[in-house]
């Protein structure tokens, strides 16, 4: 299972011309099926892809029916030992919290990959590795 963070969800729903390669590649990454994500990546993608700044704005009722499809995929849910886990694995790599937390999201739910453009690609954590799908666009 790949664990795919906000970035890839506002990209696959971007219809800025200028993030057109971008947008594309996110779809194809959410029709390879295999994915997962977390409770926390669905608060960032209903917030950012709600904002009224945003040109491309999703209404709530558009970004809720996203997320609804989004749960048919493990979410890995906000628990004690996933905030433990996640301000242990701060401390160690010297990433914030919210990083840390995807980190440790995706170690939770078996994913030895996650998809990102906002972590450092190829780095790996302790078994989980960042994989940026947009760094050949």
């Amino acid at each position: 299972m790949h664990f795919v963070d906000s970035n890839i969800l506002i990209y696959a729903v971007a219809s800025d011309r200028d993030e057109r390669s971008k947008s594309e590649r996110a779809l194809a990454v959410l029709a390879h099926g295999d994915l997962a994500t977390s409770v926390q990546v669905l608060h960032e993608f209903y917030v950012q892809a709600t904002k009224p700044t945003r040109d491309s704005r999703l209404s709530h009722e558009q970004a809720v029916a996203v997320i609804q499809a989004l749960c048919q995929f493990p979410v890995q849910e906000l628990t004690v030992d996933l905030l433990q886990s996640a301000l242990a694995t701060k401390q160690r790599y010297q990433i914030s919290y919210w990083d840390a937390a995807i980190i440790e999201a995706a170690r939770s739910l078996g994913c030895r990959e996650v998809l990102s453009e906002d972590l450092n690609d190829g780095q790996d954590y302790g078994g989980v590795r960042v994989v940026n799908p947009f760094r050949s666009t």
